[in-house]
């Protein structure tokens, strides 16, 4: 039973207390309905309105070997094909490495990219986080926004104590493999990140939404002289970021999404286990399944957005065997988190709502080395895909017999985040967001349309 006190009013209740100072959750009888009966009902009216369009974007930190996950040469040399073989899926022709038997037999609602080109040359996570290089000509002051940033000016939230945009990312040691930032947009566009003692700060520890209220009224009159002070709009920012803290705080909804303890044991199980101390390397991400499970979670409660970093995928150094140590003991925790995933999304009814995006900075060398296993390799990258009603079981794109240059329908960052776009129901080749010097800057390059395969 859960009483959640008030300020009085003139309106009582037989036993003396006000209406508006208690609500009692669990004994609730009211009408001839139950709880139980209420709930089942605004379910099922939930359920007959058309649900947000969703992206939950999977950062692999370190750069994925393509050649070893969705596009093996088995008929390489040793030192190009590697150790792993591949094998059938559900969607004929289609094969993928041996280590992922959970993601083959559910191809039909997988696509895997081989043809992902463009990619800067450094461990830098600007480029999948904003679908542009980090550096070169045209970065306007302040940078780049990041997508969950762009899509929060653009869409807003779907419901006021829900952020648009919710980043699962751990910090990361190395600063470049970390989201990029708000760019031009601003503080006020930052992601909700409930990680760490954030999560701590939504509870109201006593104080009563009335009395929080209060504080709010007092702490917008302090800061109103500062306001005209403000040259870059900063206050502006802060006030949007404190109305949704108030709203985080005064509403369960979003707490409820980040605690796992209500979750199915079994469910939580489905997605494996993992440490968030733990961190592989050093200054990559935690190999923690979870967070997959908390972005389903979150785009259960109504967020539009959700980014999280997973493990750390950079692996050099040793022996021509390290890789391969590092792969055969990180590639069937990834299957199993993400045909859970994809599974559970489906199961719930929202798969064809959200639209699952995996990949890393870069891919990595066709030869293999004693000294630094797969190096860097910008020339072509790998990416995956499942969900937002695209058109499942298929890949796209190619690439040579050595796995090093894309020989057929090479795919841009850009088309990836203009097939982002598109799911979310906004049209980027249009819309555009004003920088700092108050120019228009559309959300990708004139000519970028999305995959037309998946549409």
């Amino acid at each position: 039973m859960l009483t959640l006190l008030g300020q009085s009013d003139e309106q009582r209740f037989c036993d003396g207390m006000s209406r508006r100072n208690f609500l009692r959750i669990g004994g609730l009888g009211w009408g001839g309905l139950t709880l139980a009966q209420l709930l089942a009902s605004d379910a099922r009216a939930a359920s007959k309105r058309s649900r947000p369009k969703s992206v939950i974007m999977i950062y692999l930190v370190g750069g994925p070997p393509h050649q070893d996950l969705f596009d093996l040469k088995p008929l390489a040399p040793r030192e190009i094909a590697g150790p792993w073989r591949p094998i059938p899926t559900t969607v004929p022709g289609i094969e993928i490495c041996e280590l992922l038997p959970r993601m083959a037999g559910m191809m039909d609602r997988f696509v895997p990219i081989r043809s992902l080109v463009g990619a800067q040359g450094e461990h830098d996570a600007t480029q999948c986080f904003t679908g542009r290089p980090p550096r070169g000509p045209g970065v306007p002051t302040s940078g780049w926004p990041q997508f969950g940033s762009v899509v929060s000016k653009v869409s807003g939230p779907v419901d006021p104590a829900t952020p648009p945009y919710v980043s699962l990312c751990y910090t990361c040691t190395h600063g470049p493999y970390n989201e990029p930032g708000t760019g031009f947009l601003g503080i006020g566009q930052s992601g909700f990140r409930p990680l760490g003692p954030t999560r701590d700060d939504m509870v109201l520890n006593g104080v009563t939404p009335e009395r929080l209220g209060d504080r709010k009224s007092l702490l917008a009159s302090v800061d109103r002289f500062r306001r005209s002070a403000d040259s870059q709009g900063m206050m502006d920012g802060l006030d949007a970021f404190t109305q949704q803290a108030m709203d985080l705080l005064t509403s369960s909804r979003l707490a409820e999404a980040l605690d796992l303890s209500k979750e199915d044991p079994r469910i939580v199980e489905r997605y494996g286990t993992g440490d968030t101390k733990v961190f592989i390397d050093g200054n990559g991400a935690p190999r923690v399944p979870q967070s997959l499970l908390m972005a389903r979670r979150l785009i259960e409660a109504g967020v539009r957005v959700v980014t999280l970093n997973y493990s750390k995928w950079d692996w050099h150094g040793g022996s021509y065997n390290t890789i391969f140590n590092r792969e055969k003991e990180d590639f069937p925790i990834f299957d199993q988190a993400m045909t859970a995933l994809v599974d559970d999304l489906q199961m719930r009814g929202l798969l064809d709502d959200t639209l699952v995006l995996v990949w890393g900075e870069f891919g990595r060398t066709p030869k293999i080395s004693d000294q630094v296993g797969r190096d860097h390799w910008p020339r072509v990258a790998c990416a995956l895909m499942a969900g937002g009603g695209i058109r499942g079981g298929q890949v796209i794109g190619a690439t040579d017999r050595l796995g090093g240059e894309a020989t057929d329908r090479p795919v841009t960052f850009q088309e990836v985040f203009a097939t982002l776009y598109h799911h979310l129901g906004i049209d980027a080749a249009n819309t555009t967001i004003q920088d700092l010097q108050g120019r228009p800057q559309y959300l990708v390059d004139a000519g970028v349309a999305p995959i037309r395969e998946l549409l």
